[in-house]
């Protein structure tokens, strides 16, 4: 679950992070980069696809500025996964929700704009 999050810094179980970052079931991976920066590339979500989630939330930033190409989203998709993109905030209460709800989710979030 993520306690908090604010514009550059997401608390995840008391701990602080202040770079973009993925959320497994049973770990953290901090410092996400993406290859193109504001764009999601498939490279990028490698080894989130690798893990066969139910649904992938991405936070497109606290602006929304990363843009999510459609050929992204289909591929994701057609692999049988539920994709949810939105700004972060709105990503954060979606996530847990899903967690909440027993789901096997992974976030993926922009922290910044």
């Amino acid at each position: 679950m993520i306690d908090a999050y604010s514009f550059g810094c997401m608390v995840i179980d008391g701990e602080k992070y202040r770079r973009d970052l993925v959320i497994f079931p049973d770990r953290v991976k901090p410092n996400w980069w993406r290859e193109q920066g504001h764009s999601l590339a498939l490279g990028d979500i490698q080894d989130i696809l690798d893990e066969s989630p139910a649904v992938l939330v991405v936070g497109t930033g606290y602006f929304g500025i990363v843009n999510v190409p459609s050929e992204v989203r289909e591929y994701i998709e057609s692999r049988g996964i539920e994709f949810i993109a939105q700004k972060t905030a709105e990503a954060v209460g979606t996530y847990n929700r899903l967690v909440k709800d027993g789901k096997k989710v992974v976030g993926a979030f922009h922290l910044t704009c």
